[in-house]
């Protein structure tokens, strides 16, 4: 089933309910060929978090415009907010784990959503694997589709905790890959700060705004954000409002203006010199290059 955004008409995918209803956590295995999924040809996407051990592939998806060619025993992961877009339908072997943020939080695992590979500020979306990590992966996968099958009293509990351990050792693997340090202190209130920018961006383009939703002020936040993440707290915010005009431009065949007022600009020509100003380039000669590199 799909639904479309408000504002953006790209289609939300929904997890669909498993065999015995469950709708916010499923498993997923392919040992060779697909289903006919054509839909996921489209820009998309999904409402909840998708992990996929990939174990042979071969094809190509993009993940908010950054092309992935699928690599054999290697973790790819994605969450709502991202738009996927699948080249083709080859055969593939892999497991993959869908899960909600409810399903998360029903299970008291408020925490996990705070781990660098949920939060994702790095926006990655590969993780590659030593023998080691990939023994480790492929057990505990084991031991989630075992539970799976099974349905129990105490089965979502053990899903749950499986899957506290898999996005933590992930969440590792992710710390280690890109860089990040844990998030304590001031690197929490800059994940926030990012949340209610991915929330509010299109509403809200002053460094001020998002102050006042995190309770500090705009002087103080400024200088947080400089110092944990190197640029300043606006830039944050054209960065996020950048990478949606992109992406409509990419996926969709709206105009300029359209696109500037979707993400809250009342003036067309202010949009078209602000995105010149962040790439260098107008909206139509983004449309132009990347079409032409990518079509």
């Amino acid at each position: 089933m799909q639904i479309p955004t408000a504002t953006h008409n790209f289609p939300i995918y929904h997890l669909e309910p498993d065999e015995t209803g469950n709708q916010h956590f499923r498993v997923y295995n392919f040992t060779g060929t697909l289903p006919q999924q054509t839909e996921l040809l489209i820009p998309h996407r999904k409402d909840h978090f998708l992990i996929v051990l990939v174990r042979k592939a071969g094809t190509r998806q993009w993940i908010d415009l950054e092309p992935f060619i699928l690599k054999d025993n290697t973790v790819y992961f994605s969450g709502p907010e991202n738009i996927i877009v699948k080249e083709e339908f080859k055969e593939l072997w892999s497991t993959g784990l869908a899960f909600t943020s409810s399903f998360v939080s029903l299970h008291g695992g408020e925490a996990l959503l705070s781990l660098p590979l949920i939060q994702n500020v790095q926006n990655g979306h590969e993780l590659l694997l030593s023998e080691k990590d990939l023994g480790f992966i492929e057990d505990l996968l084991l031991k989630i589709n075992a539970e799976y099958q099974q349905p129990n009293e105490w089965q979502q509990r053990m899903l749950m905790a499986y899957l506290s351990l898999l996005l933590t050792y992930l969440s590792k693997l992710y710390t280690e890959q890109f860089k990040v340090s844990d998030c304590v202190g001031d690197q929490i209130i800059l994940k926030k700060f990012h949340a209610k920018i991915d929330e509010c961006f299109q509403q809200c383009h002053e460094v001020g705004d998002y102050a006042s939703m995190l309770n500090i002020s705009a002087g103080h936040l400024s200088e947080l954000v400089k110092t944990q993440s190197g640029k300043p707290a606006i830039k944050h915010i054209h960065d996020r409002l950048v990478l949606e005009a992109r992406r409509l431009l990419f996926h969709t065949a709206k105009s300029s203006k359209e696109i500037a007022y979707d993400l809250g600009f009342s003036d067309a020509s202010y949009f078209n010199r602000f995105f010149k100003r962040e790439t260098s380039t107008t909206p139509a000669g983004y449309r132009n290059q990347i079409r032409e590199m990518y079509h």
